[in-house]
């Protein structure tokens, strides 16, 4: 249902108590769902511990629940105990991390998201063109270090128009870019546009492979910023794409802040606001989203709706290692 005060003059209307817009769609999307399903089911049938490298999300209250329950997440394979079952995470590994979990004996379930998946091939296939690859990301996310990790040779990792302009590539006329999924469509476009000025004969993917969640989430924010005082965006600090929700609403002119859960909510934030919104990225659980709404109800929101949108209803299949009751 669509608030009654969420249209273009919600600002203007006279004093009164606050009202919440939630954003549709918000939260996990499918590849986030999958992973940590695969990780719930790992536990079901093969019993505690079951090792994950890397968070399966970006989101601690996820991972929190997960270690409750049993999960023990690492940073380096060589914690893990040979022979035990292995998880890689939603944003996939290098293919040398692949490797050296086969040298120690690991039973290995791959909980790397699909459209990243995706990614990773476009990688390879144009290296094996003989292509210099670009990848439009940012550096030291476990994303792109999975994605670099899936060639050999020169990589570039870049951002922005400035990194563009100062690039340099040894033969231009043989030069691809792939793209981090989590990235802004908008900050991505202009990179992409400027890549090609540079090198008109480059090659790489549509705008429209970076995930569909992410620009389902960017397209929701864009639509409810002009109809609150301020934004709330539920998410990690780590989290690329709850970190790019924030500054989608800051680009729009609507002043946002990231949080983590209730707890991170500044009163000074929403004092005066008639309508505040709060959207949630993808890693992020509508638990932390409740929570955030309790907390606005006893600062005196009175009325709590979604904004229109069209609800997802995108499902990856799961591994055949978590499908069946089967030994792994």
């Amino acid at each position: 249902m669509h608030s009654p005060l969420a249209n273009d003059t919600a600002k203007d209307a006279s004093p009164g108590p606050m009202n919440v817009i939630l954003a549709q769609p918000r939260g996990f999307c499918a590849g986030v769902i999958r992973a940590i399903e695969i990780v719930e089911r790992a536990l079901k049938l093969h019993g505690k511990p079951v090792y994950v490298y890397h968070e399966i999300v970006h989101n601690r209250h996820v991972v929190q629940t997960l270690s409750r329950k049993g999960a023990i997440f690492v940073e380096d394979l060589d914690l893990i105990p040979a022979d035990s079952v292995t998880i890689f995470s939603a944003h996939g590994v290098a293919r040398s991390i692949r490797t050296q979990a086969k040298l120690r004996r690991l039973h290995v379930i791959d909980a790397t998201c699909p459209l990243v998946t995706k990614v990773h091939s476009q990688a390879q296939h144009y290296h094996e063109a003989g292509m210099e690859l670009i990848i439009i990301g940012h550096r030291g996310h476990p994303e792109v270090i999975g994605t670099q990790g899936q060639v050999t040779g020169a990589v570039h990792v870049l951002s922005t128009v400035a990194e563009v302009e100062a690039l340099e590539i040894q033969d231009p006329g043989r030069v691809a870019y792939v793209t981090q999924t989590t990235l802004s469509i908008d900050d991505t476009r202009l990179v992409i546009a400027a890549l090609e000025r540079r090198f008109p004969g480059i090659r790489g993917p549509a705008l429209s492979d970076i995930c569909y969640a992410t620009q389902n989430r960017q397209n929701a924010v864009r639509a409810m910023a002009a109809q609150v005082d301020v934004l709330l965006v539920v998410g990690a600090r780590n989290s690329s794409n709850s970190n790019r929700l924030r500054e989608v609403a800051e680009h729009s002119g609507t002043v946002s802040f990231r949080i983590s859960c209730a707890d991170d909510i500044d009163p000074t934030w929403i004092a005066g606001a008639k309508t505040v919104g709060v959207t949630a990225g993808a890693s992020a659980p509508e638990i932390l989203v409740q929570q955030v709404v309790s907390r606005l109800r006893k600062a005196g929101a009175t009325l709590v709706t979604e904004a229109d949108g069209t609800p997802e209803s995108t499902v990856f299949p799961l591994p055949q290692a978590v499908r069946l009751d089967q030994s792994v």
